[in-house]
């Protein structure tokens, strides 16, 4: 009798209950109460059915949602934090300045000019030829006013400017660096809101590149400071993602039985970033990723002088590593692998030092020919070594070999010139 009670009570606050729903949503399908017990066959039956109900949020449906939005993002939008220029209204930039005029009169206010911008060295005044946009790491494109945003012509007149700057002397190369570091990502920022992916974009990313790799090379005088490195740290993180976007656009725009004629070169930087680490500096194995390099470019000459040179360089093959680098590297590739042709040479001079007669003396003139230096150079580089030189009564200079004390340097290598390539 309690029994029968209680269930009278359950299923009169349960269609009470039901009631409030009702009212609250009238256009409630009825299925949504149905009692307790075929709920529950409908969850096993749907949990346990080997061809279950599709949802929303399954694989197909989220291809297809992918399908109509077209291409998915491209590096340079995922990284800068920026949304899908598909999935929004196409956007035409408008401002004909290297910096819209609310910008430039809202720093102006602030004070906030760099030194390259300053009118007459007026902190607090600039002029439409000086003034260049910022990079804005939060911008969404979808508040994004087309007077704000600069078009294609604009954008490739900004970064000639800003590379006519690399040769300014009035000023210390990491103030110019500072300034083109931040200035051309506010160009890649742009080009990215608008979806821009022609011939031209290719062309603006290539000297991006060019412009990070020359700054590799040049901030390479300034490692002493202690700043030195994360600004080399944040400078190569920022060549890698520009060459990520670059790869992209080659693919993009790439006709099934062409290349485009700085493409080899630019897929070889991808190689020599190996040298001297065991990371991925685009995220993933160096196999993997030439699996995918269009053959006409596996064959060139520019990539098969980089696999080569990666393959010496894992090999110790220091003669060879530094003959095939004075012989067919170009100037970019060259910037690249300068920082590890001083680890190569202190190997040489190890395996000299270590594999020699101790009773013979080693001519520094011959080291200097093995290991592509100046006479001066190699005594000063042996020196940072730990080892010793000595002169005799003719004034030739010799290694004494079998040294104990030497030891790679743990400061950073002065920038000691290859032989054969001092024009770089």
């Amino acid at each position: 009798m309690l029994l029968a009670k209680w269930i009278v009570l359950a299923e009169t606050r349960a269609q009470a209950v039901m009631d409030r729903r009702q009212r609250r949503n009238p256009s409630a399908s009825s299925f949504a109460f149905s009692s307790p017990a075929s709920s529950s066959s409908s969850f096993r039956s749907e949990k346990f059915s080997s061809n279950p109900p599709k949802t929303s949020n399954s694989l197909e449906d989220a291809h297809q949602l992918k399908s109509k939005c077209g291409k998915p993002q491209r590096p340079e939008q995922e990284e800068e934090g920026e949304q899908d220029p598909n999935n929004l209204l196409s956007l035409v930039g408008t401002c004909p300045f290297m910096c819209p005029a609310g910008e430039r009169a809202q720093r102006e206010r602030l004070r906030d000019l760099a030194v390259f911008e300053r009118l007459h060295g007026n902190p607090g005044k600039t002029s439409p030829s000086l003034a260049v946009k910022k990079f804005c790491r939060t911008i969404a494109t979808k508040h994004m006013q087309a007077s704000d945003v600069r078009p294609l012509p604009v954008l490739e007149e900004t970064l000639n400017y800003l590379l006519n700057l690399l040769d300014a002397t009035e000023h210390p190369f990491e103030v110019v660096h500072d300034f083109g570091f931040d200035r051309t990502r506010s160009i890649r920022q742009d080009l990215s809101m608008q979806n821009i992916v022609n011939d031209q974009t290719i062309h603006m990313f290539e000297e991006m590149v060019k412009f990070h790799i020359i700054s590799h090379h040049k901030l390479r005088s300034c490692s002493s400071k202690p700043s030195f490195s994360s600004v080399h740290y944040l400078n190569m993180e920022q060549l890698k993602k520009c060459l990520i976007s670059l790869y992209a656009l080659y693919k993009e725009n790439r006709n099934s039985n062409s290349i485009y004629k700085n493409e080899p070169e630019f897929y070889s930087f991808h190689v020599l970033l190996h040298l001297g680490s065991n990371s991925q500096p685009l995220g993933e194995s160096l196999s993997l990723w030439l699996g995918r390099v269009p053959s006409l470019i596996l064959k060139s000459k520019e990539m098969c002088f980089a696999r080569r040179l990666l393959r010496l360089f894992r090999m110790g093959n220091y003669k060879r590593f530094l003959c095939t680098t004075a012989t067919e590297a170009s100037y970019l590739q060259y910037y690249i692998i300068e920082p590890y042709i001083n680890e190569v040479r202190a190997l040489a001079l190890s395996c000299v030092n270590y594999c020699g007669y101790k009773l013979h003396l080693y001519p520094i003139a011959h080291l200097s020919k093995l290991l592509m230096m100046k006479e001066l150079d190699v005594e000063s580089f042996c020196t940072a070594c730990g080892l010793e030189t000595s002169t005799n009564e003719r004034g030739n200079k010799f290694l004494s070999t079998k040294q104990t004390n030497f030891h790679y340097p743990k400061e950073v290598f002065p920038s000691y010139c290859l032989l054969g390539l001092e024009h770089f």
